[in-house]
C-alpha cells in the first residue's frame, strides 16, 4: 500500500537527538532558541517562538495579538478543527465566511462581506494557507488594515510556501506552523510562532511558559506550551532538508497533474504569485468515497481532508452560519499521496488507479 504520508527520520536526527540526550538539557533551552533562530532566518522575520504544538502556537499566537474573553475572530470553516479550538481556547468566538472553490481558502469576498456586516465586533483575522497553498494575503492583508485589526497566517501546513516573493509566516501580524508528523517537517510534536513584532513575540514567550519574567517571577497567567530541545534538536535537520522536501513534493505534484489532467477529478491550482508546498494534493471528485475505496482496492492510500467544515461539528452548532462553497467541497475532496518518498513506479502506480476508476 502507498501510504497517504511517510515521514522522513534519518541518521542525522537520530545522532542530534543522541546529543541532546548526552548533554542532559531535555527540556527548553539552547536548542531551542537556536532552533526558533533558524527558523525565524528561514521565513524571513525578526522573531520566532517555539511551541509544544501547533494547536498550542495558534493559541499563543492570538493571545500575542491581545485576543481575548468576548473577542470574535473571523476565519475558515473548512481546516482542521484546532483553527476554531484555538479561537475558543484564547476566550473568543469563531466567525465563519465561506472558502474560494478553487483554491479551498477563505474567500477575501465573503470576508469583506462579514466585515460589512460586522466589521466593529470583528477583533482579527485568522486565515488557513490550507494544503499548503498560500491564502491571498493581498486582500486579506487589505482588510486587516481597512479594520484595523491584526493578520493572523495559520501556516500549519504550508512550510516554505511563497506568496508574491514572500514565505507565508513572514507577512501577517503573527504566523503559526504545525510540526506534526505528516507536516512537510517534523518535530514528533511541536509548533512555531513567527512574527515582526518584538512585543508580540515577547507576550507569546511569556505565555508559553506560564507567564515568567524571572525565574521564578510570572505576571500574568500562561501555560507549560514549551517545545522540548529533543523536538527542536529533529527539528534543526528537518529545517535544513525542508528545501529538498518542498522540491520532491512539488515535482511529484507536477507528476500527478500531468498523469491526471485527463480524467474528470478537479486538481489542485497554483494561482500567480503563489508557491503550492503541496502538504496535500487535494483533488475534487462526484463520488469521493467510491474512488478513495478504488484506490484502496489498488494498494494506493489517500485522505479527507476535511469531511465535515468546523460549523456543522457537534461544539460548534450552536453558531449560526452556513458555508455552501464549503460544505460542498468537504463531500468531495480527497488527498493523494504527494509525499518526497515516492518514486516513480508508486506515482504511475496512483496515476494508473485513478485511470481504471474512470
Amino acid at each position: 500500500m502507498i501510504p497517504i504520508a511517510n515521514p522522513q527520520m534519518e541518521q542525522a536526527e537520530k545522532d542530534r537527538v543522541l546529543d541532546v540526550m548526552e548533554s542532559g538539557m531535555l527540556a527548553d533551552g539552547p536548542e531551542v532558541r537556536a532552533f526558533e533562530d533558524e527558523f525565524a532566518d528561514y521565513c524571513g522575520t525578526d522573531e520566532a517562538v517555539a511551541t509544544s504544538n501547533g494547536t498550542t502556537a495558534l493559541h499563543a499566537a492570538l493571545k500575542g495579538v491581545g485576543i481575548g474573553s468576548g473577542d470574535r475572530v473571523l476565519t475558515t470553516p473548512f481546516s482542521f478543527i484546532a483553527t476554531a479550538n484555538a479561537i475558543r481556547l484564547a476566550g473568543a468566538t469563531p466567525v465563519f465566511a465561506d472558502i474560494d472553490p478553487a483554491t479551498y481558502n477563505l474567500d477575501p469576498d465573503a470576508a469583506e462581506a462579514v466585515l460589512r456586516d460586522s466589521g466593529d465586533e470583528i477583533d482579527a483575522i485568522l486565515a488557513v494557507h490550507l494544503y499548503g497553498l498560500p491564502c491571498d494575503l493581498e486582500r486579506l492583508s487589505e482588510l486587516a488594515d481597512e479594520y484595523d485589526i491584526p493578520l493572523v497566517e495559520d501556516a500549519a501546513q504550508a512550510h516554505g510556501a511563497v506568496y508574491d516573493g514572500d514565505r507565508v509566516g513572514s507577512i501577517g501580524d503573527v504566523a503559526c506552523f504545525s510540526f506534526y508528523p505528516t507536516k512537510n517537517m517534523t518535530t514528533g510534536e511541536g509548533g512555531m510562532v513567527t512574527t515582526d513584532d518584538a512585543d508580540i513575540a515577547d507576550r507569546t514567550a511569556r505565555f508559553v511558559n506560564h507567564g515568567r519574567t524571572a525565574k521564578y517571577g510570572h505576571s500574568e497567567v500562561g501555560h507549560n506550551f514549551r517545545l522540548t530541545s529533543i523536538g527542536a534538536a529533529i527539528g534543526r535537520v528537518q529545517l535544513d532538508r525542508l528545501p529538498s522536501y518542498i522540491e520532491a513534493r512539488r515535482s511529484n505534484a507536477e507528476r500527478l497533474t500531468e498523469g491526471l489532467s485527463s480524467t474528470s477529478l478537479t486538481l489542485p491550482v497554483e494561482p500567480d504569485g503563489s508557491t503550492h508546498v503541496y502538504h496535500q494534493y487535494t483533488v475534487r471528485a462526484d463520488d469521493r468515497d467510491a474512488l478513495k475505496s478504488h484506490l484502496e482496492a489498488h494498494d494506493v492510500g489517500s485522505g479527507v481532508y476535511y469531511p465535515t467544515c468546523m460549523h456543522e461539528q457537534p461544539v460548534y452548532e450552536h453558531i449560526d452560519h452556513t458555508a455552501p462553497v464549503g460544505e460542498r467541497v468537504a463531500s468531495e475532496v480527497l488527498s493523494l499521496p504527494v509525499h518526497p518518498e515516492l518514486d516513480d513506479s508508486d506515482l504511475d502506480q496512483i496515476i494508473d488507479a485513478v485511470h481504471s476508476y474512470e
